[in-house]
């Protein structure tokens, strides 16, 4: 009965990491990458459609991502998602693909962005811990009702605190090599 439960709660922070991670994969760094616009959602026919169902990337330089569309009609609904997206890109369109050229990151920029990591790493963690309640709340209630001994609620209860720093420490330590990816000249 324990065991399930705590089986449920690690995978639930699992996903919490892997969450944190892709999230992080959208925040920007020094280079161009096309996981910045993963999250960019375009008015496709009335949908809203993810950008990367749309289009293809490509990087041709460290700066530079061009966007060119499976169906060119796409165009300007992309651009026009681009440029009202938080990314702070200007698109320029040539009339079959669009291009992104990123600009130098100044410092106060990349204090901006650590800021945003950081928020997202707590929202993370918030994940993990909301995990950890329900779980700790599941072997209460198993205890009380009689299902398991105390003994076992204890070890099962210090098992998911155990379970809740790792993940905990493992957001954590994403968040400091993002922040030192982001800080990075």
């Amino acid at each position: 009965m324990t065991d399930e439960t705590l089986l449920e709660a690690e995978e639930l922070m699992e996903r919490a990491v892997e969450a944190t991670s892709e999230d992080f994969a959208t925040v920007r760094t020094g280079r161009a990458n096309p996981a910045l616009y993963s999250k960019v959602l375009v008015d496709y026919y009335g949908a809203a459609t993810p950008l990367q169902q749309l289009a293809s990337f490509a990087t041709p330089d460290a700066r530079t991502i061009l966007i060119t569309p499976y169906d060119a009609s796409s165009l300007r609904d992309i651009e026009k998602a681009l440029s009202d997206s938080e990314i702070g890109a200007n698109p320029s369109n040539d009339g079959k693909q669009i291009r992104i050229t990123m600009p130098d990151l100044t410092e106060e920029r990349r204090r901006e962005y650590v800021k945003i990591v950081k928020g997202k790493g707590e929202d993370h963690k918030v994940s993990v811990r909301n995990a950890r309640r329900k779980a700790k709340d599941s072997i209460e209630k198993a205890v009380k009702d009689g299902d398991v001994g105390e003994d076992e609620g204890d070890r099962a209860t210090k098992d998911l605190e155990a379970l809740t720093k790792k993940f905990v420490d493992r957001i954590d330590e994403m968040v400091k090599r993002k922040e030192a990816e982001l800080l990075e000249v």
